[in-house]
């Protein structure tokens, strides 16, 4: 008798196989056999009509501190999500000396937009070391298998102190100080190392974050131990998709010494891939230089998010353009309802609405009214891919009025709960089309998620379910994707880019990490912005629906998006 039988549902086993209907067997956390299977299994799950599918593994996420707290993860356990990579862009908690916990903080608050005062009451700074950081991991369960690489800001303030986090440049010991202890960190079990090069990243007090710029050799020294660590990863995010600013190095210039580093060492490099409004078509020439770069040995990988990038704008979020103008700064603070009331007023609305203040998301990226859409359409629906006729500007000139006034409208939709959603890349010309042509290139990584970050701005841990629902089955601006490239992409795709041997594909021997869904009714539901962090911050959140039952580990973690409270996920170390 196995422990568990999936009987009789479409499994879609991550490989990029045609799906087929077929039973699977687990016992403990493998899966055993998949076929026909007469025997009873303790539990059995009907799988008819259903997808089965690998555990989605999301390879770009912010959980360093929220492991501290939540043993679930949400929201990436409501979809689908089985396996994390946290540590990216740079940041993180460790390695950390005890005097510099505010300073990390500071970093993580400035560049993901997860609130400091949740992150000083959350975690809880059982490490100082990054290997002692596992260890705290290692002693916690979660909703899903938890991985996590080396950030660059948090080793060079380590090592370098004051000078570090200003970006003074590192002296050949201090470089090598900081390659040793990526070397323990690696054989500690870090899945690599990550560094931010993005002039947008600023802490929270408004500095260039730890490591931005800094010079090649450094990049060069910290790549060197990663040489031996049999599939590390070194995730960069950089200004490649913008002009460059003086000072900092071209577009290829950039990509030249990851290709250089990467056959220097044998090092696979991740980068993130963006659209630039200003420049829609240096996407090409970054893939370009890629080519080159991979034809002469190199193993780069560009990561893209599948939709597109952007910040969502209300009355409770962490950025609305009226920020700033006095009156509605002086009324910001007040409680929720009564700051709606004041905003019903006409008066108010029109002071507001006279007043200019030009504040901004991101530094340096401008705000443009022909790229800002109503987020829920009337009947409940969202639309990430929008067309320019349903864009403030357009509905602006169609209405007379100004756009900001139509934004203002939007905003007080639903009692003060309407969003803005504020497009900032990855749709200069209206569609999705250059993400689809990139999703279909092998070499490309499917990323981007910023899972548990960009709390008060951004809610994009639920790709791995708009994946399924838009790119396959409900896509209506261009061509659709196949299910089983899509599955693939986010499952063997993910996990062998980052070296997951057992898990991603379904098949017998690998990690029982499963998802059975309901295609037909598979959804994300509308961002809603909940105050559930320490210190009762706010975060916004989506929801999924279609999610029957989500396994990791062999163990039910999650039945019609309920958790069951089973935490068989753990840390996952690196080669172990």
């Amino acid at each position: 008798m196995h422990d568990i039988i999936i009987r009789g549902g479409l499994v879609v086993d991550g490989t990029g196989a045609e799906p087929y209907t077929t039973d699977i067997a687990i016992d403990g956390e493998r899966i055993t056999a998949i076929g026909e299977i007469s025997v009873k299994g303790q539990q059995e799950i009907d799988a008819s009509g259903l997808l089965v599918t690998p555990g989605w593994v999301d390879v770009h996420t912010h959980y360093d501190g929220q492991v501290s707290w939540d043993s679930y993860l949400s929201p990436s356990c409501w979809h689908g999500v089985t396996t994390v990579v946290m540590g990216n862009c740079g940041v993180g908690f460790a390695p950390v000396a005890p005097h510099y916990h505010k300073e990390l903080i500071n970093v993580m608050e400035g560049v993901e937009d997860i609130p400091g005062t949740a992150l000083a009451e959350g975690i809880t700074w059982e490490w100082e070391t990054f290997p002692e950081y596992l260890d705290f991991l290692s002693r916690r369960r979660f909703a899903m298998d938890v991985a996590a690489q080396i950030p660059h800001a948090a080793l060079r303030t380590y090592v370098m102190g004051e000078r570090g986090a200003r970006n003074e440049p590192a002296t050949t010991a201090e470089v090598e100080g900081m390659a040793e202890l990526v070397t323990q960190a690696l054989a500690a079990g870090a899945f690599g190392l990550t560094t931010s090069r993005i002039s947008a990243h600023r802490t929270a007090d408004g500095s260039i974050v730890p490591g931005t710029q800094v010079s090649v050799e450094e990049m060069n020294g910290l790549c060197a131990p990663l040489k031996d660590a049999s599939g590390a990863v070194f995730e960069v995010v950089s200004d490649l998709h913008l002009e460059p600013i003086p000072g900092s190095l071209s577009t290829e210039e950039d990509l030249s010494w990851m290709g250089e580093l990467s056959r220097k060492f044998g090092v696979r490099f991740t980068f993130l891939m963006h659209q630039n409004p200003g420049n829609p078509r240096k996407w090409r020439e970054i893939m370009k230089l890629t080519e080159k770069e991979n034809r002469l040995g190199a193993e780069l990988m560009p990561q893209i998010s599948p939709r597109p990038i952007g910040v969502i704008m209300g009355w409770q979020t962490s950025f609305n353009i009226f920020m700033g103008r006095p009156s509605y700064d002086e009324i910001a603070a007040l409680p929720f309802p009564q700051k709606v009331d004041k905003l019903h007023d006409p008066a108010r609305r029109t002071a507001i609405l006279a007043e200019t203040a030009g504040k901004t998301p991101f530094e340096g990226i401008p705000l443009f009214p022909e790229l800002m859409f109503r987020l829920e359409g009337e009947d409940g629906s969202l639309d990430y891919e929008p067309s320019f006729a349903q864009s403030v500007k357009a509905v602006a000139d169609k209405r007379n009025m100004a756009t900001d006034a139509v934004i203002y409208d939007m905003m007080m939709e639903r009692s003060g709960n309407g969003y803005v959603y504020v497009v900032v890349m990855n749709y200069a010309d209206y569609n999705l089309e250059f993400v689809r042509e990139l999703i279909s290139d092998p070499c490309v990584l499917l990323g981007g998620s910023d899972a548990g970050a960009h709390c008060g701005a951004i809610c994009d841990a639920a790709i791995p379910t708009f994946m399924l629902s838009h790119w396959v089955r409900d896509r209506k601006r261009g061509p659709r994707l196949p299910l089983e490239q899509v599955v693939a992409k986010q499952t063997s795709h993910t996990a062998a880019a980052y070296g997951f041997t057992d898990r991603g594909v379904l098949a017998p021997g690998m990690r029982a990490d499963i998802n059975v869904i309901d295609f037909d009714k598979l959804s994300c539901s509308a961002p809603s912005m909940v105050f559930d962090l320490p210190a009762g911050s706010g975060r916004l959140i989506q929801t999924a629906t279609g999610y029957v039952a989500t396994l990791v580990g062999g163990q039910v973690t999650f039945e019609n998006g309920v958790a069951t409270g089973a935490l068989p996920g753990k840390l996952v170390r690196r080669g172990k």
